[in-house]
């Protein structure tokens, strides 16, 4: 099945477009660097997006305590992405900070098949 433009309609009306990111699974794994995260930008959205454990995620760049990019930050061995300013975790299954200090990040699903490496944006 083709994921690449495919538009998926969820409630209150958003649409969750797929938006390939590179042109298969090898090349992002040569891109993105395991628990060093990467800036994305589509659109006007940035996406923080990482490998970790073998597994790609992607959540927003933007720590919601205090703006600063996510992707300046770096990974745990939890599994979380930490704040360069401020040390915030934000867990990059869930987008939730660890602390419940802070609103929780926007995760966006990935696809990757055989006509790329797609990221979910709505």
């Amino acid at each position: 099945m083709n994921q690449g433009r495919k538009k998926v309609t969820f409630a209150k009306g958003l649409v969750m477009q797929w938006i390939k990111i590179f042109p298969d699974e090898a090349t992002a794994r040569l891109r993105i660097i395991a628990d060093k995260p990467q800036l994305v930008v589509i659109g006007e959205k940035r996406i923080c997006l990482t490998l970790h454990n073998n597994i790609f995620f992607a959540v927003q760049d933007r720590c919601t305590h205090n703006g600063e990019s996510l992707s300046k930050g770096h990974v745990n061995y939890l599994g979380e992405v930490i704040c360069p300013w401020h040390n915030y975790r934000f867990s990059l299954q869930t987008g939730r900070e660890s602390s419940s200090r802070s609103a929780d990040l926007i995760s966006y699903p990935i696809r990757i098949n055989e006509d790329g490496f797609f990221i979910g944006i709505f």
